[in-house]
């Protein structure tokens, strides 16, 4: 019965390799592109981290008794650098959640500092202060972009591994399963800064 099995299982590995719906190339390639589209992902949200330090230094040239929210900022940089941002990131859904919960407070942190900055207008024309307004309005847009990105090769890859007969080749040969992929709420999230009252 044992032997059997390994023959019987052998035969099945077989012919999904030797089968033209296998799949085999299809995942190993749409693998490659999540991995791609995620990496992108990371690059524009390392992006945004990296601005951050000289934006709080030039709002608190400003507005350095607006500390609460300077160190809100502050605070959620730190919890999105405390997050190991790696490609084995994307095969550990829990992981993924709390990378993406601190991408938000992140968000909203940076959200409620906009809202403080409307405050003064010495700051909002100071040309340093646009400067990476600017360069920080474009990161979102990109974070935006790579996002979708990645939304759509994760749905494309996650269809394979689980649709017969790809899955079998997934599961059985390739060892491969679904990977996360941001939420609805996350989009909305990303897509309408939260409404900040003072």
């Amino acid at each position: 019965m044992h032997a059997r099995h390994h023959v019987t299982m052998a035969l099945l590995i077989m012919t999904l390799l030797i089968a033209p719906g296998c799949g085999y190339n299809d995942i190993q390639g749409l693998d490659e592109e999540t991995n791609a589209a995620w990496s992108e992902v990371l690059n524009q949200y390392q992006r945004r981290a990296d601005l951050i330090p000289n934006l709080v230094n030039v709002v608190k040239g400003y507005a350095a008794h607006e500390r609460q929210t300077l160190e809100a900022v502050t605070q959620a940089r730190s919890q999105v650098a405390g997050i190991k941002a790696t490609p084995e990131l994307i095969k550990d859904p829990e992981a993924f959640k709390k990378f993406q919960a601190a991408q938000g407070d992140l968000s909203t942190a940076l959200a409620r500092l906009m809202v403080v900055v409307e405050k003064y207008p010495d700051l909002k024309a100071n040309e340093n202060f646009r400067d990476l307004q600017s360069q920080l309005e474009g990161t979102e847009n990109r974070i935006t972009v790579a996002r979708k990105r990645y939304i759509d090769k994760v749905a494309e890859y996650n269809k394979l591994v689980r649709f017969f007969p790809t899955n079998m080749t997934a599961k059985y040969i390739l060892k491969m399963d679904v990977k996360p992929n941001f939420t609805v709420a996350d989009e909305k999230a990303a897509a309408q800064p939260p409404e900040v009252k003072f």
